[in-house]
């Protein structure tokens, strides 16, 4: 394969597709399925069961694959799998999943994750996300589509992190982060709303105005969880465009355990 360089180590059983691209130095192992298009940088690492797919770029000296830092792990053929057209950054650390939760790390599609991101084991990170450096997760986590991590973010182990949420850089999140929240503290608290985000991705202005009502009823009415939860579900009565956005909402809060809460 002319795409590979003769220092790559490419172990007998792995699977490249003839468009794949290995640099230097780069060693991948037997367990290894990565699909066409996709370009791997000099000294990377990838291992274990890892399935990679079409048209990713991934740099230089990153580690994806290898075993959780799970003290649990007795060497289960759990997964890391990795949707197409995703850049990874330098320094990355992508664990593979564990027997304890269902068993394989997953990243999606479109996503842009920047330099020294750690991924630990059964994080599921959705699509068209946006990591900055060093933005750390620790095991479990669930990430939604459009999340954006401002730099040093550090996410507790069993978060949950709504689609279109946005952190502010050093944000240390304890509790679940509803959909389009704008968060920012150690611990993290709500400061908005990604009002401007949601403008860029096409949000008309009764859809926007649709999350304020329910930012409102979150953050600025004094309400309970319940009563909050009650009331956003009532939103999409009145306007009918907001309904997807009030379902997602009313969803992913009464997944919220009451041990866990949501940032406030």
């Amino acid at each position: 394969m002319s795409g590979i360089h003769p220092t790559a180590l490419i172990a007998a059983g792995a699977e490249l597709d003839a468009g794949v691209t290995v640099g230097p130095y780069t060693v991948i192992g037997p367990h290894v399925r990565i699909g066409a298009g996709t370009t791997i940088g000099p000294h990377c690492v990838i291992e274990g069961h890892t399935t990679i797919g079409r048209d990713n770029r991934i740099f230089q000296f990153n580690s994806l694959g290898a075993i959780p830092q799970d003290k649990k792990y007795k060497g289960e053929p759990c997964e890391l799998v990795i949707g197409e057209r995703n850049t990874i950054r330098e320094f990355c650390t992508f664990n593979i999943g564990s027997p304890g939760d269902v068993g394989v790390t997953r990243v999606g599609d479109d996503n842009w994750i920047m330099a020294y991101v750690h991924l630990a084991h059964d994080c599921q990170v959705g699509n068209n996300t946006i990591f900055a450096n060093n933005s750390q997760l620790a095991g479990h986590v669930h990430v939604g589509d459009w999340v954006i991590l401002g730099g040093f973010t550090v996410v507790h182990q069993f978060v949950r992190i709504g689609a279109h949420s946005m952190t502010a850089m050093c944000s240390l999140l304890f509790a679940d982060l509803p959909p389009f929240v704008m968060c920012q503290g150690q611990p993290a608290a709500a400061r908005s709303m990604n009002y401007e985000g949601l403008r860029r991705r096409g949000f008309s202005p009764e859809r926007i105005a649709g999350v304020k009502a329910m930012h409102k009823a979150l953050y600025r009415q004094d309400l309970s969880l319940e009563a909050a939860q009650a009331h956003i579900a009532s939103i999409s009565q009145t306007e009918a465009q907001c309904e997807p956005d009030v379902r997602m909402m009313t969803d992913f809060l009464k997944q919220t355990s009451a041990q866990r809460g949501i940032v406030r």
